[in-house]
């Protein structure tokens, strides 16, 4: 087992990687402040790793919420049933919750345990590649509106993040392939090393060959805990972990939640971040190529959908919680493993980026 740790003062926490973690005691219960447990989980995760969890819970008071599965219920409606289970059963302010799901259900277990009572604990086990080396981190909670994702939520920190890599071994092909898109954004914003690594390492990966997860997680981890250490509230550095995002968050919203994948459509969102940078003769032609060619590998979509327009996309874009001002502000990369963020760019360059997005890149 690998730990890495998120260092915030009194708040920091660790982040525990490894095979064999979900029923261990000895890892989980320092982390539950009361006797009272809620485990919030979805209707696809739950029969996989459910009963797996129970033992690390053994001699407290466990009950459970069974969450619809998919993006398109990440909404303060279902948020509710969250708050119904906790109230019905009499939850206090010692209570822990427990997220045992991907992105969606770290997102809104987070949530209700930012607001139930004004905050109480949270335990985050994602058992999702893009939940393990992202959402699970840094203490971002929230739930989409019909008009932009992510807009309505709150920052609260975990106790604790648990990794269980087996859990990748019941994923599908398509959501480890999502995954991925966080992975290789970590390369891109300042890791050009690890962005060598993964293009070494693409067969390995999506053959699920445990030692190669492992590194890609732990280093994934480790380069998030960095930077939510030096900025836990996105004033400044943090906000370069959403390369792509303000790119894919308009193709979610426009497309429907659940039509595209969260990092299916950060993946496209990345090539057009690195189109923008070299109109702006930041990048080479050959970094876009090289940029899309891996994204290509790892089995994810690179072109804005055929029935977006860019006034669709711009449209949406407007709507991000990066938008300072009135101006829409990106992250672009002046070279692969360095980038900022900034609202200077010309909007024409930006226009031609999105009308030309929907073309496919030769590779």
């Amino acid at each position: 087992m690998k730990t890495v740790t998120v260092n915030l003062g009194e708040r920091s926490y660790p982040i525990f990687i490894g095979q064999n973690l979900l029923g261990n005691p000895e890892l989980i219960q320092p982390y539950v402040q009361g006797k009272q447990v809620m485990i919030v989980s979805n209707e696809t995760v739950s029969p996989l790793y459910l009963e797996k969890i129970l033992p690390a819970f053994q001699g407290l008071n466990i009950e459970a919420v069974i969450l619809p599965d998919g993006e398109q219920y990440k909404t303060l409606d279902v948020l509710n049933q969250v708050f119904d289970g906790l109230l019905s059963e009499k939850f206090d302010r010692q209570a822990t919750l427990v997220a045992l799901g991907g992105g969606v259900v770290g997102d809104m277990t987070g949530f209700a345990a930012a607001c139930y009572q004004r905050g109480v604990n949270f335990i985050q086990i994602p058992t999702t590649l893009l939940a393990q080396v992202d959402s699970s981190v840094g203490g971002k909670t929230g739930v989409n509106h019909a008009l932009g994702k992510n807009m309505i939520g709150a920052f609260h920190q975990p106790q604790c993040v648990v990794i269980d890599t087996d859990t990748l071994n019941t994923l599908p092909d398509r959501e480890l392939s999502a995954g991925f898109a966080e992975v290789i954004k970590y390369g891109l914003i300042d890791d050009i090393a690890f962005l060598q690594w993964l293009e070494n390492n693409v067969t390995l990966l999506l053959k699920r060959d445990a030692d190669a997860l492992n590194y890609a997680i732990a280093r994934s981890c480790q380069s998030k805990a960095r930077i939510v250490s030096l900025d836990e509230k996105e004033s400044g550095v943090r906000a370069l972990l959403n390369l792509g995002h303000t790119f894919g968050h308009a193709i979610e919203t426009s497309m429907g939640y659940g039509t595209y994948l969260h990092g299916e459509a950060i993946a496209i969102g990345m090539v057009l971040a690195a189109r923008l940078s070299a109109t702006m003769g930041w990048l080479s032609n050959e970094d876009v190529v090289r940029v899309a060619r891996l994204i290509k590998r790892f089995q994810l979509p690179t072109t804005i959908p055929a029935n977006m327009t860019p006034a669709d996309m711009w449209q949406r874009m407007q709507v991000d919680k990066k938008v300072r001002d009135g101006k829409v502000r990106l992250v672009l990369m002046q070279k692969l493993g360095l980038s900022l963020l900034t609202d200077q760019y010309d909007p024409a360059l930006l226009q031609k980026t999105l009308q030309v997005g929907q073309q496919e890149i030769a590779t």
